[in-house]
Order: C-alpha cells, then structure tokens, then sequence
C-alpha cells in the first residue's frame, strides 16, 4: 500500500506519494488559498486526487498542519494559518477524499522524517525547529512522536524569549553583540501576547527586527544576501537573530536535553547557523560542557511531506 504525505502551509501546499520502501512515486506543489477554509479543502482533496490518479494504487493520507487538533475538542487550535482553527479538519478531509486521514503538526512531522532516515537517524531524543514563517517545533523519542496532555508538546516559538536584554546593552556572553532596542516586551504575536520567541526567529521575525534597525522593508533571505555582501547592518541582523535563536534553544536543552536539534523551514538554509549557534547555544545553557550537534534536516524543506506521508506506519 502506498502512503501519501500533503505538507499544508500558509503559501504552498506539497504533495507525495511513497511506496511500500520509501521511494517516491509522485510529488506535487500547489499554491495555498488564505483565509479561505472551504478552499483549502478543495485544494487539498484536489491534490490527494491528483496522486491517487498518478499511482493508481491505494494509498493512506496523512496530513501535516501548521498546528494541532485539540484533544478536547477534536478542532483545529493553535494554527498560524487561522482561518484553519475552529475546524474538524480531519473529519472534513476524509469526508471530501473517501477514506481516513492522519493529522498532525507539521513540526511533529518534520521530526519524524528526520528521525527515521534523515539527520536525527540512530538518536534516541531529536527536536526539531521549523524557522519559516512561523516557528514550530517537534519531539520524536524512540521513534515516536511525543505530543502531550493538550497536543502542545514542542510548541517552544510560543515561549517568550529568554533573557531579553535591555536597548544597545552589550550582550552578557562574549561575542553577543550590541543590541538595537529593547527586547521587553517585545512585538506583538498573533497568539495575542508579546515576546513569544517566533516575532524574533522566524522569517518575517528576522526581517522585521532588521527593518526596525534600518527603516529598510526586506525579506529575510534579502537580508541574507545582504549580509553576505558585506552590508553591515545586515550582517548585525543576523547576528542578532542568530543569539536570538540560541537563547531560545539553551530552554530546549535545559529541558529535554535533546541528542540532536534539526532545523527546518526557509532559514535552515542559512549556512551561518550551522557555524555560530553552536558556540552562542553552549554559551546560555545551564549545563558547562554542551555539546548537542545542530544539523540541517536531511530531506530540505520536503521532510514535513515525508513525515506525514510516514504517520500511519510509524505512528501508534
């Protein structure tokens, strides 16, 4: 029986399909409508539709979301697309395809993939952080996804950001920098509070901080190229994010102190992380000999697909 994945983001939504031992049969990408649930159905029933006719065999579905299905409730919660929440939107996809479907958050499925055969192969704990436009995360142990009481477990871009540090203070830990503004108590989230640490680590988080130091309205990957260029308030951007990004993963180490920590989403592209935030992680976590490896996921910006695809051979 074949397995297919459907990786449903705020801009595109990816489909695949996979046989028996993994491979790929089909794959396909489609543009994600917004603020439109009934669409977002049509569009995904329309994918699934598409791979059953590419394979032509049986396949199960399972279905990665940018957030979580309650377990009080069985609606949508949680999600950074919005227009989702409030919704049974298992039960609504398996009645518009005709069979079952597995849902689950997409870092959860980014964790999974790479758990199973990407970056965090053989480790018995992964977390996984997806930096987009969002920033999910993800826990797999022994190969299962480990979601929680209320289905929130990984959910760390919803923790404020730890130690924020006052305007232009110099930083506590060597090489931090000089800060541009206060970081308390933060910008606004669209969970309602202020501080949660995806306003500053996330793709629109980053570009944002860089436009309040510049006054320059730039993406994110602009700013990299920028920095990469030479320009020094970009390159000071990035040094920002970059200390950002390890106050908030030293909370993950100190807490569950992973064997692994694997980035995903737009940024793990930056090859920079990978160089610096080893070093500025050891410098805030509470234990003195940190050593945790950061890698990026083995399957790119495809491995949420992957997961999802794996939800029903792999998930209790």
């Amino acid at each position: 029986m074949a397995r297919i994945g459907i990786d449903l983001g705020g801009t595109k939504i990816e489909g695949l399909a996979l046989g028996d031992q993994g491979e790929e049969l089909a794959r396909r990408r489609i543009p994600a409508p917004r603020d439109d649930y009934g669409a977002t159905l049509a569009a995904v029933a329309g994918l699934v539709a598409w791979l059953d006719a590419e394979i032509r065999v049986p396949a199960s579905v399972g279905v990665g979301i940018p957030g979580v299905l309650s377990p009080l409730t069985g609606l949508v919660k949680n999600a950074n697309s919005t227009w989702l929440n409030g919704h049974a939107l298992d039960r609504d996809l398996a009645a518009a395809i005709g069979r079952p479907v597995r849902l689950q958050n997409d870092a959860n499925c980014l964790a999974l993939s790479e758990a199973a055969d990407g970056a965090g192969a053989g480790c018995r704990t992964v977390f996984a952080a997806i930096l987009g436009t969002g920033c999910g995360g993800g826990v797999v142990v022994d190969g299962h996804i480990i979601t929680g009481r209320h289905a929130a477990a990984g959910e760390w871009g919803h923790s404020p950001l730890p130690w924020p540090q006052p305007p232009d203070a110099p930083g506590e830990k060597p090489g931090l920098g000089t800060r541009m503004e206060d970081e308390r108590p933060g910008p606004t989230c669209y969970c309602g509070r202020r501080g949660c640490l995806e306003t500053w680590v996330s793709g629109p988080g980053l570009a944002d901080d860089h436009a309040r130091a510049t006054g320059r309205v730039l993406a994110a990957v602009e700013v990299a190229a920028m920095a990469a260029s030479g320009d020094g308030p970009a390159q000071a951007a990035l040094d920002r994010h970059v200390d950002r990004l390890a106050r908030g993963l030293a909370g993950v180490v100190n807490l569950l102190d992973p064997d692994v920590i694997i980035l995903g989403g737009g940024l793990s592209n930056m090859t920079h992380l990978y160089e610096r935030l080893p070093r500025r992680l050891a410098a805030w976590c509470f234990s003195p000999d940190v050593t945790t490896p950061i890698r990026p996921a083995r399957h790119g910006d495809s491995s949420g697909v992957r997961g999802a695809a794996w939800l029903w051979p792999l998930q209790r």
